[in-house]
């Protein structure tokens, strides 16, 4: 389980990313990836799953 912030989250599309606050990596996450509704700048709890272009958040929920 990794924590980080939302960096960005664009609910009419459905994605954004999570910058993960140990490494600083940031992380694609599609809405269906959300256990809850996020916003920019919340903090959150993730993990990582294998997506087409590499590492995606998944189970994002808010802490």
């Amino acid at each position: 389980m990794y924590t980080g912030k939302v960096k960005f989250f664009h609910e009419a599309k459905g994605f954004g990313f999570v910058v993960d606050e140990d490494s600083g990596r940031e992380y694609f996450v599609h809405i269906s990836g959300l256990i809850d509704a996020v916003q920019k700048n919340e903090k959150v709890s993730f993990e990582l799953a294998d997506g087409e272009r590499g590492k995606n958040a998944v189970n994002v929920k808010l802490i």
